[in-house]
């Protein structure tokens, strides 16, 4: 999605200091989305949100919630509104909509799962970024991990794709990939 600058996942929600995958304590696992409001809409994003998962599915465990944690007076009426849209569509919601305290950064094996699971186009981007903290940093790697995970429009893609620097393996290897999970996902 064009303005998606950052991406990265993580723990929030609870009150445990200092959560893991292995003791998670209270919090949910949860993504962290940075984006440029002049190119992308907080609107947007929520109606990304709402199209991306069963809200009506109520969670076996905290940790699995669905949920929207927000910054700011704004971001939280207009995500309580959406949801109470939805709930008039859907029924009962088990969405929870709360205001964002510390986000604590998942462990490396959990970061650009997507793109881990391409082979070569993960090896090349690694030479790219052989520290975790660039590749989670990363514009680029957050484009290509949400165009692998079938997101997104090719077009976007075959417009941005020479600006990623990539060899022309691995940029048949993203290509072939992005359109092979949209199709999926249709």
């Amino acid at each position: 999605m064009p303005g998606v600058v950052r991406t990265r996942v993580g723990y929030a929600g609870g009150t445990t200091l200092d959560p893991t995958y292995h003791e998670i304590g209270d919090h949910a696992e949860t993504l962290e989305i940075q984006f440029d409001p002049t190119l992308t809409s907080y609107d947007e994003l929520l109606e990304i949100f709402w199209r991306s998962h069963s809200p009506t599915r109520q969670p076996w465990k905290r940790q699995y919630m669905s949920a929207i944690f927000t910054h700011g007076d704004d971001q939280h009426d207009r995500a309580l509104a959406t949801r109470d849209a939805a709930a008039v569509k859907l029924g009962e919601i088990h969405t929870e909509i709360e205001p964002a305290g510390p986000f604590y950064l998942a462990e490396d094996y959990h970061q650009k799962y997507r793109l881990s699971r391409t082979g070569n186009l993960l090896i090349e981007l690694q030479a790219m970024y052989p520290r975790i903290e660039d590749l989670v940093r990363s514009t680029a790697a957050a484009r290509m991990n949400g165009f692998v995970a079938g997101h997104g429009q090719l077009e976007a893609l075959r417009a941005e794709i020479d600006d990623y620097g990539l060899s022309p393996d691995a940029r048949r290897v993203l290509l072939r990939t992005a359109e092979h999970n949209q199709r999926h996902r249709s």
